[in-house]
């Protein structure tokens, strides 16, 4: 699938940012892994400081999907490490966003994916199981539904209620 630059699809959809059909992230990520520009249909996970179902969800086929992680905005540990980063590789995911922290940088942007964090960190999370799968998400005072699209690249994260074309 070809990827669109964040910024030509804001500049071509004025009516739909206007709507709120498309939603810009604030400038709030870092940027990791090898693939700087990715898109695909989102699943969500709402988890705080555990990633149990992290690994639930990147253990199933991606199909190029991406998965956005609502982590609370938590900065006390990491959320997706290097060997989650090649499971989602493997997978077939498309890329991994992350209200929360990364652990193993290098590794990480070695894997084929592209990754969106709020900061790496190098204590690893709990592991209880705690959290909820494909439910509504809010990141950063912006709503995310399961199924929505997301468009990443150098310029920013956008959240489409449809898949886009220029």
């Amino acid at each position: 699938m070809a990827t669109l630059a964040t910024a030509e699809i804001c500049d071509t959809n004025t009516t739909l940012v206007g709507s709120g059909g498309l939603r810009v992230l604030p400038p709030i990520f870092q940027v990791y892994g090898q693939s700087r520009a990715f898109s695909g249909p989102i699943t969500t996970l709402k988890v705080f400081e555990d990633n149990v179902l992290v690994r639930q969800l990147l253990e199933t086929k991606g199909e190029g999907r991406v998965l956005v992680i609502d982590g609370g905005g938590s900065m006390r540990c990491a959320l997706v490490g290097g060997n989650l980063g090649q499971l989602a590789q493997n997978m077939g995911w498309a890329g991994i966003v992350v209200n929360g922290c990364i652990r193993d940088v290098d590794e990480i942007n070695e894997c084929d994916i592209g990754v969106r964090a709020l900061a790496s960190h190098p204590m690893k999370s709990n592991k209880k199981g705690v959290g909820e799968k494909h439910v509504p998400i809010n990141i950063a005072g912006t709503l995310i539904r399961e199924g929505e699209w997301l468009y990443a690249d150098n310029d920013g994260v956008l959240i489409s209620t449809s898949e886009l074309s220029v």
